[in-house]
């Protein structure tokens, strides 16, 4: 088997890949071929993982009724994050857009399923949060998947976790990672929409960096 080689332009399309990786919440509604998503979902399964456990399970929502369910669990669950704010954010908070629930084509609970007998608990009896950890980082695979086909995703993380178990009956030993809407940009944009927004900027490398 000949090593592929990343030479330098390979990299910087990689860098940039990168840089427009960005969560999308404004889609339009045009379909997603299925081989596409097809060919999205198997680069996704490469994804490493402790023990090579594949803990992530996936629940296309498709029907109307349960694409409803997560809409109302996501709107009660916007407003009590919206009642928590500071008076001086709650505005703020108000005017962002933090879904893309009514618009995007392809909708995914991700879990991960803290019963799966593959991998043996290599890695994971010591710390089994990082089957947790596997399932986000084959979200992240799927991302740059998508980003590279024109596709954007969205990562919807305010909902009911308990809420949405039991309303998409997935079995009691899937923990919700993940809600994600797949589907084509309305408009593409190399900053995130939190900083566009004026909500948080991006900090610097320097300030994550230990030195012990």
């Amino acid at each position: 088997m000949t090593t592929p080689c990343f030479d330098a332009a390979f990299c910087a399309k990689l860098d940039e890949l990168i840089a427009w990786r960005r969560d999308v919440r404004r889609f339009r509604r045009d379909p997603v071929p299925r081989a596409t998503v097809k060919e999205m979902l198997r680069l996704a399964q490469m994804s490493p993982s402790v023990g090579n456990s594949q803990p992530w399970r996936w629940v296309e929502i498709a029907s109307a009724a349960k694409r409803d369910a997560v809409r109302r669990n996501f709107a009660e669950c916007n407003a009590d994050a919206l009642a928590a704010q500071e008076p001086t954010r709650a505005s703020a908070y108000a005017k962002l857009k933090l879904e893309g629930l009514d618009a995007a084509p392809v909708q995914f609970a991700v879990f991960c399923d803290h019963a799966t007998g593959q991998g043996r608990g290599l890695g994971s009896r010591t710390m089994p949060e990082a089957l947790d950890y596997s399932v986000a980082a084959m979200i992240t695979v799927l991302w740059l998947a998508a980003r590279a086909r024109g596709l954007g995703l969205g990562w919807v993380s305010i909902l009911d976790p308990t809420r949405l178990l039991a309303d998409l009956g997935a079995p009691g030993s899937y923990k919700f990672i993940a809600y994600l809407c797949l589907g084509w940009p309305e408009e593409e944009h190399e900053i995130p929409e939190l900083e566009r927004s004026g909500w948080q900027e991006r900090t610097a490398l320097g300030q994550y960096i230990l030195h012990v």
